[in-house]
């Protein structure tokens, strides 16, 4: 099976991996992966004791922490992923999970 690579201006070969899932057992909510991503990827959200999501806005004033219980990351919009890795690289609890995509 054939990969998407890219030739960089210097030549190296370059194959994005995208992100294809995150741990939410072992994510802890840090929000360091929302920091580094420009792309609109991903979305912080509370979970509630019923396993429900909330949404969670970083830096807001307004985050009632007694909604749920835990926060975890979340993919919200997977196809604007560019294969950088900037998240997986930065999370310090090897939460993430990329692949290629197959050429074809």
């Amino acid at each position: 099976m054939a990969f998407v690579t890219v030739t960089m201006p210097d030549g190296r070969s370059w194959t994005p991996k995208f992100v294809g899932e995150i741990n939410q057992q072992k994510c802890i909510g840090c929000g360091r992966c929302f920091r580094v991503c420009g792309r609109d990827v991903l979305q912080l959200v509370g979970v509630t004791e019923d396993g429900e999501f909330i949404p969670v806005v970083l830096g807001s004033d307004d985050d009632d922490d007694e909604e749920y219980e835990r926060k975890v990351m979340t993919i919200a919009n997977q196809m604007n992923c560019v294969g950088c890795e900037a998240c997986s690289k930065i999370c310090p609890k090897d939460c993430y999970t990329h692949a290629e995509m197959s050429a074809g």
